[in-house]
């Protein structure tokens, strides 16, 4: 019996080929045991994926994925996960469960206001009319996200291919301002009173790429030891990564810092484009035991 697992699939609620019921018909094809959503700034993708989960008899877990300013804590201006804006981090928040997502939705509501209007203007850098050529290949009228990626896929005329290519080279990008990325104490303070698990998602510095698809970028990797520390110390008791991403050095460096902070640890491959196996073979490895065991953990804590 597989006991594979992947916590973090996007769907079409933020950027992904797969709508919430297919994500789960994928990850039940592809062998896994259990399958987590998490979108961009909303959960909207999450009843109809937990539908879906129980309809095929696969257990599944709820997050979402946001970015929060940090230039006034003790992280500053440093290069932490976000390779856009260096006073800027990525958050994944885990074990969502029904009952909080409305009050999930509420908070990030200014989240993807801001979002909209910053999307406008990028496309009006890009030529490209926000109503008519980006907002279709969104799920925006059901409470999805509208992500840079889209912007891009409309720009690239849907091909996912040229969407690579303007990723690496945006030219109209337009900075996140601090409307569209809440303070981390403010994101903290919430996840801390309804109960749910902010994760910091570790990126790793880039030298050879592992995937053989990155460029050669300096992230967290010099000041890795102080980083946790100054996470911990900002409230944030997880960390996630996805073990095909790094080197098994980094992953050895990063879990024994998880291991002196008694952080959680979670795990989940990237799911956004087409192609992308479901099933991530690094971590069958024995050294990624307790991921398993997370994923249950969250699912339990969800009380699906």
């Amino acid at each position: 019996m597989s006991r594979d697992v992947n916590n973090h699939i996007h769907t079409t609620y933020s950027f992904s080929p797969y709508t919430p019921a297919q994500a789960v018909r994928e990850a039940k094809a592809a062998g896994l045991a259990a399958a987590g959503i998490v979108d961009h700034d909303t959960v909207a993708g999450a009843p109809e994926f937990i539908a879906e989960g129980r309809r095929m008899d696969l257990p599944v877990t709820v997050g979402f994925e946001l970015r929060v300013y940090h230039a006034h804590t003790a992280i500053g201006n440093r290069r932490t996960n976000h390779p856009d804006q260096a006073e800027l981090s990525y958050l994944t928040v885990h074990a969502v469960p029904s009952d909080k997502f409305d009050a999930v939705t509420e908070f990030l509501k200014p989240v993807r206001k801001a979002r909209g209007e910053r999307n406008r203007a990028m496309c009006k850098r890009l030529e490209l009319d926000y109503e008519n050529d980006v907002l279709p290949l969104s799920m925006y009228h059901q409470g999805g996200t509208v992500t840079e990626r889209h912007i891009l896929f409309a720009k690239a005329k849907e091909d996912y291919a040229e969407l690579a290519r303007l990723k690496s080279e945006f030219a109209g990008y337009i900075p996140a301002g601090r409307d569209e990325c809440p303070d981390i104490d403010a994101v903290l303070d919430f996840t801390a009173q309804n109960g749910l698990i902010a994760a910091y998602p570790y990126l790793g510095d880039v030298v050879n790429s592992v995937t053989g698809d990155k460029k050669a970028q300096a992230f967290e990797d010099s000041y890795l030891d102080e980083l946790i520390h100054i996470l911990y110390e900002l409230g944030i008791r997880a960390i996630t990564y996805m073990p095909s991403r790094n080197t098994r050095e980094q992953l050895l460096r990063l879990r024994a810092l998880c291991n002196r902070y008694d952080m959680l640890q979670i795990s989940g491959e990237d799911i956004n484009s087409p192609g992308q196996p479901f099933v991530c073979e690094a971590l069958r490895d024995p050294l990624f035991q307790n991921l398993y065991d997370t994923t249950w953990m969250l699912i339990e804590r969800e009380g699906r």
